[in-house]
């Protein structure tokens, strides 16, 4: 099973890869209700509707703390 998850500090942004994604392959972007949520919520999709990751802005607010201790730092 394959997940990776990264976590950008600058911008406060975190993505759960649920595969590797290669260029050009999300085909779609649905953004989540977020009235339950602090941040921004953006699931990605193949051109099959396989969902691929998952984008969480407002990460420090919106996952666990863990998660985010986990997560390899890009920015």
């Amino acid at each position: 099973m394959y997940m990776r998850i990264t976590y950008d500090k600058s911008v406060d942004a975190a993505y759960i890869y649920l595969k590797n994604i290669g260029p050009g392959e999300v085909d779609q972007t649905h953004i989540c209700n977020t009235e339950l949520s602090a941040g921004t919520i953006s699931l990605d999709f193949d051109k099959q509707g396989i969902l691929l990751g998952i984008e969480i802005l407002e990460a420090g607010k919106t996952l666990p703390k863990e998660i985010l201790d986990r997560a390899e730092i890009i920015g």
